[in-house]
C-alpha cells in the first residue's frame, strides 16, 4: 500500500498536536507518560516533535487519557486556525 504525502495542513496539525501534548505533559517525564499510555517513549517523542503528524487514533486517545485531556479539547486545539472544508457557509447576507 502506498501512502500519500501529507498535505501542509496535516503537517501543521501534527505540529500543533505535538506542541499541545508536550505542553500538557509539563514536567512529567516522557518515559512515565509513554509507559502509562502503553506507547514507546520513542513514539511519544516523535509525536511531540511533529515527526509523526498523523498518529493512530488509539495512540492519541491513550496519551490524552494519561494527560487528563478530553479528545474534544485536543481536536478543538489542533484544528484551530485550520481551513474549514465541511459545513462552511459561503452565503453572504446583504445589507439593504
Amino acid at each position: 500500500m502506498v501512502r500519500l504525502p501529507l498535505t501542509p495542513a496535516e503537517v501543521e496539525r501534527g505540529r500543533r498536536l505535538g506542541a499541545l501534548l508536550r505542553r500538557e505533559r509539563g514536567e512529567r517525564p516522557m518515559l512515565d507518560t509513554a509507559l502509562a499510555a502503553g506507547v514507546s517513549p520513542e513514539t511519544l517523542r516523535k509525536i511531540e516533535s511533529g515527526r509523526v503528524a498523523t498518529p493512530a487514533f488509539p495512540t492519541i486517545a491513550a496519551i490524552a487519557d494519561v494527560l487528563g485531556l478530553s479528545l474534544d479539547s485536543v481536536w478543538a486545539e489542533i484544528s484551530a486556525g485550520a481551513p474549514r472544508t465541511r459545513g462552511a457557509s459561503t452565503t453572504r447576507s446583504s445589507v439593504a
